[in-house]
């Protein structure tokens, strides 16, 4: 199997955020928990909370969608037709995409592009996590634990933060840019 990351990879932007953009302009109480999101935010980028705690932060704007997974099937079809023509390109039927972005709105893309996805566990109602982010090492985990023994031929992706995955494949590519290159041999060792 291929296995790609999918934002800044083979969507050429980031899935939550532009979510958040689609799900603003529909339903503007959205931007009500935009305050303590940034305060977080900032207090994750100056390393005085977690990943998790930013992110479970942000997710609260979905308190304010009225069926998050509709809206989610409803911004795949504005945006599916982003997804970058070299995957398209190779695309086949048994490749995985692993997400740090949210599963209820990962999984939809993946069924319309007739592949699998593993991603993040949200509550598309609350915003609350469900289990741990599927970020870099995690990601790795995920798989193990989804496809155990799987063979991964290739892996794309646009954040070196996702080495574990990298060290996994046969071959492995860094998306810059929305372009592959190779993945610097460095950091496969």
């Amino acid at each position: 199997m291929n296995v790609y990351d999918l934002d800044h990879t083979i969507y050429p932007g980031d899935s939550t955020l532009d979510f958040w953009r689609f799900c603003v302009k529909r339903w503007p109480a959205a931007l009500l928990p935009l305050p303590w999101a940034a305060l977080s935010g900032g207090l994750f980028h100056a390393k005085l909370c977690s990943r998790e705690t930013f992110k479970g932060r942000f997710y609260r704007f979905l308190r304010h969608v009225p069926n998050a997974e509709a809206a989610a099937a409803a911004f795949w079809e504005e945006d599916l037709d982003k997804i970058r023509p070299w995957y398209l390109e190779q695309k086949r039927p048994d490749d995985l995409v692993i997400s740090a972005s949210p599963d209820f709105l990962v999984l939809p893309a993946c069924r319309a592009l007739g592949i699998r996805g593993i991603a993040s566990p949200v509550s598309p109602d609350t915003g609350a996590l469900l289990g741990p982010n599927c970020r870099g090492t995690e990601k790795a985990v995920r798989l193990a634990q989804t496809f155990p023994g799987e063979r991964v031929e290739g892996f794309w992706s646009d954040s070196l933060s996702d080495v574990p995955l990298a060290r996994l494949a046969e071959r492995a590519y860094l998306v810059k840019n929305g372009v592959p290159g190779p993945w610097p041999a460095e950091l496969l060792r």
